[in-house]
């Protein structure tokens, strides 16, 4: 089927014509005319200008018509055409609370703080889950939907990497992250339903705890793999100076109760093992997509107004040389 993509650009058609009507000169009165006895030296002149009017006349009609009709951006439109597609769907809690500032993991031989570890993980995470659809969820006080489902990777890790502790309070709110994430689950019929929690354990905030949550997660059929972020009793710093340790038990506990697993991010064979086992997870019919394929058209029209322009401009170098 041909259609235009701009086809207001018509109303311009008659533009020519009006400006000829308007702006064309009046004729005025001769006072004066050369009187000449005889005009036989000037019929090849007159002839001239007579015959080939009519003809530029016609040429610049039709490529005002072509120059018009290229403007509108005519487009050959197929048949549509129906592709389901199939993905995961997985949505990733990333914990920004205060305590995520502590620098107790290591990183290619250096200390670096839990939420650097945490993008350095997913970094790579994300990566590899091209085809599937992708959600993000911050929390610290309170549990925020930053990038809803979606298969535009590049957006949710750009979205990460832009997220800095305290954006969201100080304070550590796990059970508001999986009710949130469980709300976005419930609103799909059909879905994987996994959520893969990042933090160092310890809920400090929230009006639901990660009990309550957990039970939520279980009655939705929510599976949660838990990846727990900090050291375990690091003395790196000293005897009297120790930092936190993770919550093992508390995210293991969510995990097995939900059929997921728990990880460590200073692991790197056990976070090699949540890759495959999501890459196990059973694929799910996503939106289908309907698509009708495009075929661009004006440069055919672009290409007659080319051709006859050079064909005017040949014929008015002929005239002129005769």
């Amino acid at each position: 089927m041909l259609t235009f993509n701009l086809p207001w650009i018509f109303i311009v058609l008659p533009l020519p014509l009006l400006a000829y009507y308007f702006l064309s000169a009046k004729p005025q009165a001769q006072l004066s005319a050369l009187k000449v006895a005889n005009n036989s030296a000037f019929p090849d002149a007159q002839e001239s200008v007579v015959s080939k009017s009519p003809r530029n006349l016609i040429f610049a009609i039709l490529i005002w018509i072509l120059l018009v009709v290229t403007s509108a951006q005519p487009l050959w439109v197929g048949e549509p055409i129906s592709s389901p597609t199939q993905a995961r769907e997985l949505i990733l809690a990333v914990d920004l609370s205060g305590s995520m500032r502590e620098d107790d993991m290591k990183l290619n031989g250096r200390y670096v703080d839990r939420l650097t570890m945490v993008k350095s993980v997913l970094k790579e995470f994300i990566a590899k889950r091209k085809g599937d659809r992708i959600g993000l969820i911050l929390f610290a006080d309170n549990a925020y939907v930053q990038a809803p489902l979606t298969f535009d990777l590049d957006t949710v890790q750009t979205l990460l990497d832009e997220s800095f502790i305290g954006l969201v309070g100080q304070q550590t709110a796990i059970g508001e992250a999986i009710g949130l994430a469980v709300k976005r689950f419930d609103n799909k019929e059909n879905s994987n339903r996994v959520l893969v929690l990042l933090t160092d354990g310890e809920n400090t905030a929230g009006a639901v705890t990660p009990e309550q949550a957990m039970e939520l997660a279980i009655a939705k059929e929510v599976t949660i793999y838990t990846i727990g972020v900090g050291s375990e009793g690091n003395n790196q710093f000293g005897f009297f100076n120790r930092r936190p340790a993770i919550d093992e038990k508390s995210l293991t506990k969510i995990a097995l109760a939900t059929k997921g697993k728990f990880f460590k991010a200073t692991d790197t064979d056990e976070l090699e093992e949540i890759y495959e086992q999501l890459d196990q997870l059973e694929k799910i019919e996503a939106n289908e997509q309907t698509l009708r394929p495009q075929k661009a058209l004006y440069y055919w029209p672009l290409a007659s107004a080319l051709f006859l322009s050079f064909l005017m401009m040949l014929f008015s170098i002929n005239w002129e040389r005769r």
